[in-house]
Parts: C-alpha cells; sequence; structure tokens
C-alpha cells in the first residue's frame, strides 16, 4: 500500500475516533439523595413545619405561573440525601471540582450554584463556585438556543437571567457552562447559572439546585437520558437513597408490584410532570368526587403535577372538602389548631395512648392506585400532642408532594411517557 494511502486511512481513523467520542453519551447515573434539614436536631413536626410554610408559597406561585403562561397567550447516578422538606443531591462542579449539594427539584429547569463575586447570597455548607479557578468554565452566547430558553433574560455581552420559584425564592446571574461529576462520572459542558444574587429560605442547607423538569435547561434534558429515578427516605433519617440516571433508573425486583401512569403534557406549562388524578379513597369511602375536579383544562389551568421540590399535597378545593370531611367523620379525635404550623387539619393525640388508628388514604390514578402508608400523609408528634393530615387545599392546580412519595421509588420514563412506582425502603437501596 502506499504511503499516501497509509496516512489517509490513519486520518479516518483519528477521526472516527474522535467523533465518537464527541457523540458518546454517558448511558446512566447515580447521585444519593439527602434531606435538607437532615443535620438539623428538628423533631418531625417541626421538619414539616419548616416545609409546610415554604409550600405553601410555592404552591401558589406555580399556579401563578400557569395562568401567566394562559395569558400570554453512561451510568450517571448521585447521592441524595433526606432534610425537611426537600432534598439534596451530592455533586461537584468545575475542574478542579467543587462539592456541590443541590436541592432536587422535578418542578423546574434550570440547574444554578451560587458564584463568586457574590453579591446577595446566602449562607451555604461549601465554598462558593469560584468561575475563575475552573479551567472548564465558559460563559454561553445571548445567541444559544438555552438562553433563549430562560423565561427571564437579558443579553448584552453575557445571557444575563432572572428565575423566581414557587416560595418566592430567586437567583440571578449569568448562564454559563461546566463540568459537572456525579461520582466518578465526569460530564462536559452542562449549562447552568452562575448566581451572584439569590434569595430563599429554603436554600441554606444546600449550594444551589438542580432542575429535572422536561424543559431543555433541566439536567435530564441535558443529559438526554429520557428516563431517571429518585427514591427519597422519611423525614426522620439522614440515610442515603439513589437518584439514578439512564439505563441504571430502570426499577428492581418485584415487577409484578410495579404500576405506572401517563405521564402528560400541558403545553401551558411544558416543564410540569402531569398526572390523571381519577379518584380518592378514604377508608373504605370512595368519595363522590366530581371527574372534572381534577383534570387539565383546555386553557391549562387545572390538573395535578408531580414535585419533588414541594414537600406536602394541594388538592383543588372542592376534591380537598371531601377528603377533610371524610378524616373529621373517620378520627375519634378532638380537632386541634395547625394554623402554627401551616397545616389545615390536626388532631389532639390523648395522653394515654402510643398507638392511633387513622383511616387509609389511597389515589386513584389513571391506571394505577397510590395507596399510602399512614406514615406518607400523617405526621404526629408527641412532645405537641399533635397529629397532622399533611394535605391542603389549593385553587387552580393540584401537587403531589414529596412527603406523599416517600419510601416509593419512582421511575420518570420520558421515552415511553409513563410514570412508575413501587413500594421500596429507600435508604436500602
Amino acid at each position: 500500500m502506499e504511503q499516501s494511502h497509509i496516512l489517509q486511512l490513519l486520518v479516518l481513523l483519528v477521526m472516527f475516533f474522535l467523533a465518537s467520542q464527541v457523540y458518546s453519551e454517558p448511558r446512566g447515573l447515580r447521585v444519593d439523595l439527602i434531606h435538607v434539614d437532615s443535620k438539623g436536631n428538628y423533631s418531625k413536626l417541626e421538619l414539616l413545619q419548616r416545609a409546610a410554610l415554604r409550600s405553601n408559597h410555592r404552591m401558589a406561585r406555580l399556579i401563578a405561573k400557569t395562568t401567566k403562561a394562559v395569558d400570554s397567550g453512561s451510568k450517571v447516578q448521585a447521592p441524595v440525601h433526606a432534610g425537611n422538606g426537600e432534598f439534596l443531591m451530592d455533586l461537584a462542579i468545575g475542574t478542579p471540582s467543587l462539592p456541590f449539594p443541590a436541592i432536587l427539584d422535578t418542578g423546574s429547569d434550570l440547574i444554578w450554584t451560587q458564584c463568586k463575586p457574590c453579591t446577595d447570597c446566602f449562607e451555604q455548607p461549601t465554598p462558593l463556585f469560584d468561575p475563575l479557578r475552573s479551567s472548564t468554565f465558559s460563559r454561553i452566547p445571548c445567541s444559544s438556543d438555552l438562553c433563549q430558553a430562560l423565561p427571564t433574560s437579558t443579553c448584552k455581552s453575557d445571557c444575563n437571567y432572572l428565575y423566581s420559584y414557587g416560595d418566592s425564592s430567586s437567583t440571578q446571574g449569568v448562564l454559563a457552562s461546566e463540568t459537572f461529576a456525579f461520582g466518578s462520572t465526569a460530564v462536559s459542558d452542562i449549562a447552568f447559572g452562575c448566581g451572584d444574587a439569590n434569595q430563599g429560605a429554603g436554600f441554606s442547607q444546600g449550594s444551589g439546585l438542580v432542575g429535572l423538569g422536561r424543559g431543555p435547561l433541566s439536567l435530564i434534558s441535558q443529559l438526554g437520558l429520557g428516563k431517571f429515578s429518585y427514591c427519597l427516605t422519611s423525614l426522620d433519617e439522614s440515610k442515603k437513597s439513589p437518584l439514578l440516571f439512564g439505563s441504571l433508573a430502570d426499577l428492581g425486583g418485584g415487577a409484578e408490584k410495579v404500576q405506572s401512569i401517563p405521564l402528560v403534557k400541558n403545553p401551558s406549562q411544558p416543564s410540569f410532570y402531569y398526572l390523571t388524578l381519577k379518584g380518592i379513597t378514604v377508608g373504605s369511602i370512595n368519595l363522590q368526587i366530581p371527574s372534572s375536579t381534577f383534570e387539565l383544562q383546555d386553557d391549562g389551568t387545572g390538573g395535578l403535577i408531580i414535585d419533588s421540590g414541594t414537600s406536602i399535597t394541594y388538592l383543588e378545593l372542592a376534591g380537598y372538602k371531601m377528603v377533610r370531611k371524610a378524616f373529621l367523620s373517620q378520627m375519634q379525635l378532638p380537632v386541634a389548631d395547625g394554623t402554627d404550623i401551616s397545616l389545615d387539619l390536626c388532631f389532639s393525640l390523648p395522653s394515654d395512648s402510643s398507638t392511633v388508628e387513622v383511616p387509609k388514604l389511597k389515589f386513584h390514578f389513571d391506571g394505577a392506585d397510590l395507596d399510602l402508608p399512614a406514615d406518607n400523609y400523617m405526621i404526629v408528634d408527641s412532645s405537641t400532642g399533635l397529629l397532622c393530615l399533611t394535605v391542603m387545599p389549593s385553587h387552580g392546580m393540584s401537587i403531589l408532594g414529596n412527603f406523599q412519595q416517600q419510601n416509593m421509588q419512582i421511575l420518570y420514563d420520558l421515552e415511553n411517557e409513563k410514570l412508575s412506582f413501587i413500594p421500596t425502603q429507600c435508604d436500602q437501596l
């Protein structure tokens, strides 16, 4: 073979190798989950109190976002830890890498962390990320599709953003790209918000947030792996549980117990994961709630979303009233005031009893029944003598919160547009 032909062949082989590296994608990732306030010395009721206050604000703002939209016409994994309403995933950012514990949020898209120099920032458990010390930091130009995907942005030389959440918290800064490390797996060129003005009471035990919504800015969209799963431990545990991406996200054993629900899209709010809630049972009573109560309306209002960033469940007022009435009629305890902990329905525990029976709560979805254990909808604190229902009323949208998702392994399969779940002891995964 002539020397020139050999040289051409070598060039083609090198080009093929480089192309395979550029277009190869990670097949899976794992992250362990931890709850936000797991390191604080809080009782279960205090944990929920802190979370409920943020959830009330978040619920109102999520509904407002829907209304506004209508009016304006590889093996990737990470640890997650339990806290007081939100959950943290552990990852790292930059080169060299800096630890980055971030709130896990399926109700939003943007990934962000606090950056130096920070003009208005909350205290965080890890050092602030310094873009000048990272060799892989790069600002994203205004012409980028990801810059255009931001709900609020301004452009001069950089893509500057303002991103707000349902609990009135916000982050403001510049959109950039970086290398993120999920354990031993590093993924380059992930777009994120480098925030220099950030506000929010729920952020202080993390260093930012990772959005897992449907939009192009979210981590799941940028990874392009098509599915992810998580398993959230109960509030009073600091043990880790996994957040899994791609091929690792398949649910484990006991396939006969896996149930699936179709995911529904809302063009007015394309980032949210909507589920069709058809009915509710309290105790032995299948409540006669009109079928339209939880429906997603043609104008984009209504419906029910599943959200890891909202702590408790919110039900459209008409449906909630029937749930509340059913609990009142079936509970054999005096009603107590739950105003101080931002919960609507509480009962006084008897001083001479260590156990209390509560009615079963079951949600009937399109294709699956979520039969909740009592720990997933009642919160008890013997020090205050209160037993409270972790469900609240809403107007315009219903939300399945993370308190109701405890010890459920949940798989978001975007390729097949379905959500699957199976009861699991999450801290044993």
